[in-house]
C-alpha cells in the first residue's frame, strides 16, 4: 500500500468512529429527553388534578399551580424542539455513512485503468454517481431544513 492509501484509509477509519461516538452520543441524549419528557407528563398531570379539584383553594395557590403548569408547557416544548433537532442529526449520519459507503465504491471503480473497464463497470459508475448525487442533495435539504428552523426559532 502507498502512504497516501494508508493515509485515507486511517482517516476514514477516524471519521467512521467520529460518527459511530456521535451517534452514540445523541442516542443516549435522546433517552434522557425520554426519561424527562416522562417526568414532566407525571407533574402536569398532577398540576391539572390540583387546578381541577381547586375547591376552597386560594387565588394565589390556583395562580401558583397555573405558573408551574406553564412552565412544564415550555420546557416540554423546548425537548420537544431538542428531540426534532436530534433527529435531524441522526438522519445527517446516515447520510454521511452512505456517502461515505458510495465514495469508497466509486474511488475502486475510478482507479481501475479506462482501457480494463466493461460496459457493466461503466454503468455500476454512473449508478453510484447518481446515488452519491442524491445522498449529497439530501444532505443539502436536511441543512437547509435545519437553517429554516433555526430562523424561525429567532
Amino acid at each position: 500500500y502507498p502512504t497516501w492509501k494508508r493515509t485515507l484509509t486511517r482517516r476514514a477509519r477516524e471519521a467512521q468512529m467520529k460518527r459511530f461516538c456521535k451517534a452514540q452520543t445523541i442516542q443516549r441524549r435522546l433517552e434522557e429527553i425520554e426519561v424527562t419528557f416522562r417526568e414532566l407528563e407525571q407533574q402536569g398531570i398532577k398540576l391539572e388534578k390540583l387546578l381541577r379539584n381547586e375547591d376552597g383553594t386560594p387565588t394565589d395557590q390556583k395562580t401558583q399551580w397555573m405558573n408551574q403548569l406553564l412552565y412544564l408547557v415550555q420546557q416540554k416544548n423546548s425537548l420537544m424542539s431538542e428531540e426534532s433537532d436530534l433527529m435531524i442529526s441522526v438522519q445527517e449520519l446516515k447520510l454521511e455513512e452512505q456517502q461515505w459507503q458510495l465514495d469508497q465504491k466509486l474511488r475502486c471503480y475510478m482507479n481501475k485503468e479506462e482501457s480494463l473497464k466493461t460496459p457493466e463497470d461503466r454503468a455500476a459508475e454512473k449508478e453510484i454517481l447518481a446515488q452519491l448525487l442524491e445522498v449529497v442533495n439530501k444532505r443539502n435539504v436536511l441543512i437547509h431544513i435545519q437553517d429554516e428552523k433555526r430562523l424561525s426559532e429567532m
